[in-house]
């Protein structure tokens, strides 16, 4: 590389993270350190059928129940962020995190497994509404495009080593997987705990009470193009989550080991690590309803081509375009949630896009395994094609006409009011 080039890839990182607050890298690297430990999401459906004997039907129950886990606790968190905060709502899913994550380590009997996995789907999927309202309280609106995907970034960056790592851990002992999870997720907590102020906005004495009542559930399941976006986010999310339940099922049905997986599996956060901030400069200002049509596509088709895959290297081909929609889908989608929710109503509004994440890893195991022992893994692959293609067709339909944000609609963090009140 010369020198000039190395001088304009430099300039760029620069530019890619100046001028976002300290608090936004706290939390920034509350989530690096909270993906450094993922194991469960990744490993449960290896460790149901290679390591316990279970079908791929049972491994698709399991997590389907740690999606309804999700499910349960997604709005629930969303009003608790709004209410009690978002830096209590954090503390609480880490700690209840770690605590169910080492306890499922230990599970023997189905029943057990199953339940506990609920647990842990309920407590982990906690904090992702209080995350993105946190985000969205700190960081300007010209800015949060580019502060969703460094915090992606950072998502995949841990999830790039964790993933390569855990492959081989699991070979040895699907244990220590559970437990470095455990201690990870709480090490998170404490950073939260120590370096995270309550970034909640302050409500005026006049209009608390009435902006309280006037942002609801029932505000959010009103709001139609808001819940369009969220019934398209369900779509996509289907496809997605297939990569951690039904690929490593097929992948095992055709002889890799959990190894391989997570070789395949880590080529998606690598090239989301090297990728993301290029990108992201590259999409930054631009119409999001193209974005999110090429996104769908992408992510389709991308796990349409697993159906062709006979080798590692194509397994990780495909994995390579779906990577791609995962790259540009992510900040863009998230958002568009922030651009379409009052200020005073984040958590309610991302606890219901959540939710769709949520009901996708209920749903996606079932249906992921029931087709592929029912038909075979190329129909489900077929499917994923299909469910991209209709999903383009509505972001390109739903968001004609999209408003444009208000510059205006930044929020006070409740820890600075009183200087904003002197």
């Amino acid at each position: 590389m010369s020198v000039g080039s190395l001088s304009s890839v430099q300039k760029a990182v620069r530019e890619s993270v100046s001028g976002l607050p300290r608090e936004f890298w706290w939390l920034w690297t509350s989530t690096l350190v909270n993906r450094l430990g993922a194991f469960v999401a990744t490993f449960m459906a290896l460790y149901l059928t290679l390591e316990r004997g279970y079908s791929a039907s049972y491994a698709g129950l399991v997590a389907a129940l740690h999606g309804l886990g999700g499910v349960v606790s997604s709005l629930g968190a969303g009003v608790m962020t709004d209410r009690i905060g978002r830096r209590p709502t954090l503390l609480a899913a880490h700690v209840s995190t770690a605590l169910s994550v080492a306890l499922l380590g230990f599970m023997e009997h189905p029943t057990a497994i199953a339940a506990v996995a609920f647990l842990v789907g309920m407590a982990s999927n906690a904090s992702r509404p209080a995350v993105q309202a946190m985000m969205a309280d700190i960081v300007r609106p010209e800015d949060r495009i580019r502060a969703f995907a460094l915090n992606y970034w950072a998502i995949n960056l841990g999830f790039a080593f964790s993933s390569m790592a855990a492959g081989f851990i699991a070979e040895y002992s699907y244990l220590a997987g559970f437990l470095g999870e455990a201690v990870l997720t709480l090490a998170c907590a404490v950073l939260v705990f120590r370096k995270l102020p309550e970034s909640r906005p302050v409500r005026s004495a006049a209009s608390g009470a009435a902006d309280e009542e006037r942002v609801s559930m029932g505000t959010v399941v009103r709001n139609g193009r808001f819940m369009g976006v969220v019934g398209l986010s369900f779509l996509i999310a289907l496809i997605f989550q297939q990569a951690y339940v039904s690929l490593p099922v097929a992948m095992g049905a055709d002889g890799f080991s959990s190894s391989d997986f997570g070789v395949a599996i880590a080529v998606n956060g690598i090239l989301i690590v090297a990728l993301q901030i290029p990108v992201t400069r590259f999409i930054e200002h631009r119409d999001p309803r193209r974005l999110l049509v090429v996104s769908s596509l992408l992510a389709g088709y991308g796990f349409g081509l697993t159906a062709f895959a006979g080798s590692l290297g194509v397994y990780a081909v495909a994995v390579c375009v779906w990577t791609l929609a995962e790259i540009v889908n992510a900040p863009t989608q998230t958002g568009l949630v922030v651009r379409l929710s009052p200020v005073h109503g984040r958590g309610r509004y991302q606890g219901m896009y959540t939710l769709s994440w949520a009901v996708a890893a209920l749903t996606a195991p079932l249906m992921g395994g029931q087709i592929i022992d029912r038909y075979g893994a190329e129909w489900l692959w077929a499917g994923c094609a299909l469910l991209g293609t209709v999903a383009a067709l509505g972001y390109w339909l739903l968001m004609r006409g999209l408003p444009a944000e208000d510059p205006k609609a930044v929020a006070v963090p409740a820890e600075r009011a009183a200087d904003v009140s002197a």
